[in-house]
């Protein structure tokens, strides 16, 4: 079932700076999206479009068939997506548990654990964290929020060998076990293998790769 999907959205910074061109696409819930391309070519660009973060120069983004500025873009951004973004984004006056809770209505600590911290780190400040650990809480936050599809730029980019598998494999359970729709912009062509669809952004187009 097509949850989110584009229609002939374009995006450009001006004339001569075209990042998107007529790029329509369907994302569907219960699957993973790996979306590769070299940097610059828009792959975040793209994302904040999907999650309401920045309006298309022309067409349009839908959210189960209405365009998601009817109700509004903080809207579409509070109940519809979940963002894992690479700088993490964190409250940093805040212990990861609070972050957390500020999304979910779940028990913080379970699903910090899960992700690899201890009970003393979920009640340190933030700052205090290393990027690994930073990077963990932003990708728990989102995957304790309602909200039907998780976009994720770079989750495991900070992450070591070991722990950046363990993450994907939890992305995989959100989409597969979850129903949800996890759309990924990643340089991990080892992340992209596990996706169930993976698309490539080039020259403003986005393809299907086989």
């Amino acid at each position: 079932m097509s949850i989110i999907k584009t229609c002939n959205m374009k995006y450009s910074y001006d004339r001569d700076r075209i990042v998107l061109k007529d790029l329509s696409a369907e994302f569907d819930v219960g699957k993973i999206y790996a979306i590769l391309g070299p940097s610059g070519c828009g792959k975040t660009t793209l994302l904040s479009l999907l999650g309401g973060l920045d309006s298309p120069s022309d067409g349009k983004v839908l959210f189960l068939g209405e365009d998601i500025e009817k109700k509004g873009l903080a809207w579409h951004r509070q109940n519809n997506v979940a963002f894992i973004f690479q700088s993490y984004n964190l409250i940093d006056y805040m212990t990861p548990v609070e972050n957390v809770a500020l999304t979910s209505k779940l028990q913080p600590l379970p699903i910090l654990e899960r992700l690899g911290l201890t009970k003393e780190e979920a009640k340190r400040n933030v700052l205090k964290l290393s990027g690994g650990q930073q990077q963990r809480v932003a990708i728990a936050r989102a995957l304790a929020s309602d909200a039907s599809v998780i976009l994720a730029d770079e989750p495991t980019g900070n992450l070591d060998e070991d722990t950046a598998v363990e993450i994907t494999n939890i992305l995989k359970e959100c989409a597969h076990q979850m129903n949800k729709c996890v759309i990924i912009v990643t340089h991990s062509n080892d992340l992209a293998k596990q996706a169930d669809v993976v698309l490539r952004l080039k020259k403003g187009e986005l393809i299907a790769e086989k």
